[in-house]
Order: structure tokens, then sequence, then C-alpha cells
């Protein structure tokens, strides 16, 4: 049973102000458990998310999903997000509300966050609570090696005057707002070129018809990854939200795999 609870972060920037950072978990003794890590402008209330749970409830392990500032149920601003502010946020939702060995099941621009995780969990010598990562339609540096060369003069100028760009898109009515301090402070979390070495598995869900995350992204991850054992497993027909019920099927099947591996062998 998920309940449901926050957290109060506070940013270092910003030390008169703190964030509400809306969270759900159910806890488990058995490992590793499953973490939830939502796309730009998603909530964690998702289709994904809610199977991932599911799982997690049959399997016995705990969950946890949580919105980033700006997003969902959580407190804040969108248009004050970036990077390095929702992977702090995710840091201390890790550090505080979990325990032990956890699968990072990210989604999307969640990818980019899972893989920056690892990094910033490395770099605090708790390299231990990662016990592998599970990326669906994973975007790394999605802000500078796929919006940011897209954008049209016009919107390069709207840029330039404007501090931000309102770009339509198909899964809402609403316009995204991209602002220039979350396209420059992209620059500052890029993981293709880092030599990043996760030391656990990694399995790729990837859509081969997605629009907005093109295939080739999910292979240059796993090139980038070179000292790692990577999985990459390919839907034809998929798109990006991955969300079909074909589409979750697969997921729960593949996650269901990924997780029990644990029981027979350490991931």
């Amino acid at each position: 049973m998920e309940t449901a609870t926050t957290l109060q972060h506070h940013w270092p920037d910003e030390a008169s102000s703190s964030t509400l950072i809306a969270i759900r978990k159910s806890v488990r003794d058995r490992a590793p458990g499953l973490i939830w890590l939502g796309g730009f402008k998603s909530d964690m209330l998702g289709t994904k998310a809610e199977a991932m749970v599911a799982l997690a409830e049959q399997l016995g392990v705990s969950s946890l999903r949580f919105d980033y500032s700006g997003h969902g149920e959580s407190g804040g601003e969108f248009t004050q997000g970036t990077i390095s502010r929702w992977v702090a946020e995710s840091v201390a939702v890790i550090l505080e509300q979990t325990f032990g060995p956890q699968i990072l099941v990210g989604s999307s621009m969640g990818g980019w966050i899972a893989l920056r995780l690892v990094q910033e969990l490395q770099k605090r010598g708790e390299k231990d609570r990662i016990a592998g990562l599970f990326l669906i339609a994973p975007a790394p540096d999605f802000t500078s090696e796929l919006m940011e060369p897209a954008f049209s003069d016009e919107q390069r100028e709207e840029m330039a005057q404007n501090g931000y760009v309102a770009e339509p898109t198909p899964y809402s009515d609403e316009p995204n707002i991209i602002t220039r301090q979350l396209i420059e402070d992209g620059r500052n979390n890029l993981i293709f070129g880092s030599g990043l070495n996760v030391g656990k598995p990694v399995h790729i869900l990837q859509g081969a018809a997605d629009p907005d995350v093109p295939a080739d992204h999910a292979h240059r991850i796993v090139a980038e990854l070179v000292h790692d054992n990577v999985a990459l497993t390919m839907v034809p027909d998929g798109d990006h939200r991955l969300s079909r019920d074909e589409d979750i099927a697969l997921l729960n099947r593949l996650l269901h795999q990924f997780v029990t591996r644990y029981t027979n062998e350490e991931l």
C-alpha cells in the first residue's frame, strides 16, 4: 500500500525559500526498490509509473515516485526548473526516503536524471544505492542535442529577447516554456563524452518510431556506456510515450526480469 509524504527541499542559492516535493512510496524489506523518474512536464500519476508501482507490489519490493518541482503535485514554478535543480531534488529524495539498493526507472528526461543521479551518488560515496537502471526512451542531453539545434531563427530571436521560447507540444494544449536557464544549465549536465561508468546493468526500452527522441539517441547511450552491461530493446512501431497496452505489457515483462535477476545474482 502506497503512502503519501513530502520532502522540503532547499536549493543552495535560495536559502530563504524551499520547495515542497510530493512523494508516494511503499516500503518493503525485499531488495531492490524501484524509483520512478518522470519526464519533462510529466507527473508521477502516468500509466508507466502506475505500472511500475503495481509490479513492485506484485514482487514485494519497495516503490517510490515523486514529482520534480514545478511538476504535478509538487510546489515551485516550472519555469524556474533546471536539470541541476531536478537532479538535486532527486538525490535528496533518494537519500532521505529510501534505504538499500534501488533500480532507477527513468522515462525520457527521467533517463537523463537517472544517469546524472549515478554520477552524483558516486561523488558522495553512495554508489551502492544503485542496483541498476531501466531507461524508457531516455533523453540525456536533450536540451543541447535535440532541443536547441531544432530552434528556428525566430525562436532564437525570441529566446534572446524574452529569455524563453513558447514551443507547441502534441502532449498538451499549453505550449512548453523553454527558458534560457534550462538550456544553459543543461550544458553543465551533459552525459555524452563524460566517461560515465554506471557499474551496474542498464536496460533501455526505445521506440524505433519515436518522433521526439530518435532511436539513434539510444544507440549513442549504449556506445557511451562502453564499460557497462547494457541491453537495448527496440519496439519497431513504438512512439515516445510507449504507453499502449502492448507497450505496458512489454515494459512489465522486461522490468520484471530485470528486478528478479537481483534474487539470483547481484545486479
